[in-house]
């Protein structure tokens, strides 16, 4: 859905609703995307052991649904679980290990154009 196909000013997107697909974090369903138009982008990601990145141009603030695990960010591990929040400034280094589930909200939006696998 874009901006231009609906007439209200607002988005509502159910997981449920949402077809997922692989990436690097794991199985991903993007809630809000790039080309809806909002601020920024909201994911809704199952992580399975995730492979090293960055992203350039992005910063992402995860929170933690459910499950637990660890992230890597620049070397430094920290414990995750559930309510936990974790901002990743662009640039950093980071990989999700565990079995999670996290909302990620991207600013600005084109993340998915912004992922560089170390």
């Amino acid at each position: 859905m874009t901006p231009s196909s609906h007439t209200q000013p607002f988005l509502r997107r159910d997981p449920a609703e949402v077809a997922p697909w692989l990436e690097t974090c794991g199985e991903i369903r993007c809630l809000i995307e790039a080309q809806d138009g909002a601020a920024g982008e909201v994911h809704h990601v199952k992580i399975q052991d995730a492979r090293l990145h960055y992203h350039a141009h992005t910063d992402e603030f995860y929170y933690v649904i459910s499950g637990a695990g660890t992230m890597t960010l620049d070397g430094t591990d920290i414990e995750l679980h559930a309510g936990v929040v974790v901002y990743v400034p662009r640039g950093t280094k980071h990989k999700a290990v565990g079995d999670l589930t996290v909302l990620v909200v991207c600013v600005p939006p084109g993340v998915l154009n912004d992922i560089h696998e170390l």
